[in-house]
């Protein structure tokens, strides 16, 4: 038995000293079990644990139907601090400086660095073409018809209640109301529990759309410190509701957006316990749920609710294709108010859409294609993070997401990336400015970056003359 042991432990040493060495590299597969334990005449055994004890060293990784895969080195860079905010509600007046910012980066040859959109080539488009076309040939019906009352195909709502096993559910089909995307899904919910003027609580740095919403809606932003590994401080979300005065909390719990982090379980735990107890309403944006960076999907806050309070919204438009337009709300309690307000304001989704996305569900494509998406944009990520670390000045820190495929990064104090972004769009640069992440104006020295893309030459280039542009400025 030590004999064994010493054999798939240097084995191991070998197949590792390969990689440091760069005989073998990032993305290179491995030769298989059978044939390593032929040419080093070794049981099928002793070659498995060495590629398990691989696998733990996070070395390589394990590909179903495929093999042993090298893994890309993870870089050493200190994090972004988690900050404190203001202690008082801030009215938000981001929207006007935001849309020029994504208009800026959807300009033809600017490296695609601003909006959180997917590559193309990264989505089965081809396969939804297809759906649609056999969906439209063998329910004609569905075009003829439209109800503000039978809003949600039961064949969706269906493959979503399997889907919540995923979550921590299964969650009762009834709570379901199917949305245009998740951004409908968010502003209905707020609709449904807030009047102008009333309190939100969002983490700090908050998803900038949640923070257009509420200024949309003529709501206030409480800003939430948020640690770049653990989420919204449930410890300061306590201070901030014992005397009352908040009627939401407005979050991203995994897969934050911009920092990528995922909340544990026992903070979702807490905080659903918490926001219940004081009659606090929560909205949870599980967009990035499926796009998680680890092992296992991590549940939502939801799968921790017990009292109904927590209203889960989700779409498939960082998964499948932006253009779908097709989002839920797992509403709790609130599921009258929240469907009175879809009636109201838009209506049913479209129908068709609604049975391609519930075909494509029941095929089990979608969960063969998470795999391979997941695969990509840790890919793309830790790429972006590598050229970051190479381009951008000395001091500059840089999140580890753990879902999702954006990155934030916290330059030097003294750099203004919003008073730089002019200079920037001048030469075919583009970001998002970290201020459009705060209501009251924190986070000027930081930036998001899309990682949604494969990282081309392009990028590599982009992100080298940002980090020149930075750098001057750092001198200055």
């Amino acid at each position: 038995m030590a004999d064994e042991l010493l054999r798939y432990e240097k084995l191991a040493d070998e197949l590792a000293g390969m990689i440091a060495g760069g005989v073998l590299n990032y993305g290179d597969r491995l030769p298989s079990v059978r044939r390593l334990a032929q040419e080093r005449r070794l049981s099928v055994s002793t070659v498995v644990q060495a590629m398990r004890q691989l696998e733990n060293r996070g070395v390589i990784e394990a590909r179903p139907q495929s093999g042993f895969y090298v893994r890309r080195a993870r870089s050493v860079h200190a994090e972004p601090q988690l900050r404190s905010t203001p202690e008082t509600p801030m009215a938000v007046d981001i929207s006007q400086r935001l849309v020029r910012v994504l208009q800026a980066g959807a300009r033809p040859g600017v490296a695609p660095l601003a909006a959180a959109l997917p590559a193309s080539e990264l989505l089965p488009v081809a396969a939804l073409h297809r759906l649609y076309a056999g969906v439209a040939r063998r329910h004609p019906g569905l075009l003829r018809s439209g109800s503000h009352i039978n809003m949600d195909d039961p064949a969706l709502v269906r493959q979503l209640v399997r889907r919540s096993l995923s979550w921590g559910g299964p969650l009762a089909a009834d709570e379901f109301v199917i949305t245009n995307s998740c951004t409908e899904a968010l502003g209905l919910c707020l609709r449904a529990v807030t009047r102008p003027g009333d309190t939100v609580a969002v983490e700090s740095p908050a998803y900038y759309l949640m923070l257009q919403l509420l200024e949309t809606l003529g709501l206030r932003a409480l800003e939430i410190p948020t640690d770049p590994r653990t989420g919204m401080s449930v410890e300061a979300l306590d201070l901030a509701t014992r005397n009352g005065g908040v009627a939401a909390c407005l979050l991203v719990s995994n897969g934050s957006n911009p920092l990528g982090c995922v909340m544990p379980d026992e903070r979702k735990r807490q905080l659903a316990k918490l926001t219940a107890a004081r009659g606090v309403a929560v909205i949870e944006d599980d967009i990035y749920g499926d796009l998680h960076l680890g092992d296992e999907r991590p549940w939502p806050i939801k799968a921790f609710d017990t009292q109904g309070n927590v209203m889960l919204c989700s779409s498939f438009s960082k998964s499948l294709s932006p253009a779908l337009r097709i989002g839920l709300v797992a509403a709790g309690h609130r599921r009258p108010a929240i469907a009175l307000q879809k009636t109201i304001t838009s209506g049913a989704t479209n129908p068709i859409t609604q049975r391609v996305l519930a075909e494509y569900l029941e095929s089990g494509a979608y969960e063969r294609h998470l795999r391979t998406l997941r695969r990509c944009y840790e890919n793309q990520v830790e790429a972006m993070r590598m050229a970051v670390c190479q381009h951008f000045p000395a001091g500059t820190r840089i999140a580890q997401p753990q879902g999702g495929y954006v990155l934030w990064v916290e330059l030097p104090e003294g750099i203004d990336t919003t008073a730089l972004y002019e200079q920037a769009i001048a030469e075919n640069l583009t970001y998002v400015p970290g201020d459009l992440f705060s209501a009251s104006g924190m986070y000027r020295n930081c930036l998001r970056l899309n990682c949604g893309n494969p990282h081309s030459a392009e990028i590599e280039d982009a992100v080298r003359r940002l980090g020149i542009l930075f750098s001057a400025a750092q001198i200055k």
